[in-house]
């Protein structure tokens, strides 16, 4: 009897570390949706389609509210999924137009290489803390199984203006060929602006790293 309480007493337990989280959310949905469509912005800016890109980008980002204003204000519609996906999206559609953007002489190289070196740092860094808080058996399919989360990288304050910074300038730059303000005095300072947030929240992520991760379970934060 004794026996048998502790297996099933063991049994919960790992029922409860393994338990899955709803992913198929009204959030997650507008947000892979935003995934979709950021190859194609890419290829209309190097087509230099940048009313139809511009137009696109604004609808891209009102998706982005929206999918954020619901998660916030309806409970059923919170993941850890969208927590992690939301950010990925952002970052993916800032790294393809900047990079396209610069192709296109929109963008100076300088701030480019800021923008996507930092972001793709911190993806490396979700990467390795997915892999070091994943309990055994260690697989690939259990690695990517999204709907098993296990630590979550929060984004901190700057990091925050720094993306709607980054949102603005990818939005001014496509808008600049359109309205004719390439090289505008004020599209110069948003670079500056940007690249020296960029910097900033870089650093921050880096000296104050336990502050901005957060953990499903409390005992994975001995794993760090």
């Amino acid at each position: 009897m004794l026996l048998r309480q502790i297996h099933l007493f063991r049994q919960r337990l790992r029922n409860r570390f393994l338990q899955k989280e709803n992913i198929y959310t009204i959030p997650n949905l507008l947000t892979s949706l935003r995934i979709a469509v950021t190859p194609y912005l890419g290829y209309l800016v190097l087509a230099g389609e940048f009313d139809l890109g511009f137009k696109i980008f604004l609808l891209a980002g009102l998706s982005d509210f929206l999918d954020g204003f619901i998660a916030r204000n309806f409970e059923n519609q919170q993941s850890v999924l969208g927590s992690a996906l939301d950010p990925f999206a952002d970052k993916l559609l800032v790294s393809i137009l900047t990079i396209t953007l610069t192709m296109a002489e929109l963008l100076p190289v300088p701030l480019t290489c800021l923008i996507i070196g930092r972001d793709a740092l911190l993806i490396c860094a979700g990467f390795y803390l997915r892999y070091i808080t994943l309990p055994p058996p260690r697989n690939l399919k259990r690695y990517f199984d999204v709907s098993h989360a296990t630590v979550t990288l929060l984004p901190s304050t700057l990091s925050k203006w720094n993306t709607g910074l980054q949102l603005c300038l990818i939005a001014a730059s496509m808008a600049a060929p359109v309205f004719g303000f390439v090289d505008h005095l004020y599209l110069q300072g948003l670079w500056y602006l940007t690249g020296a947030t960029t910097v900033g929240s870089g650093i921050q992520y880096v000296v104050n790293r336990n502050k901005y991760i957060k953990f499903t379970q409390e005992k994975l934060k001995r794993k760090i």
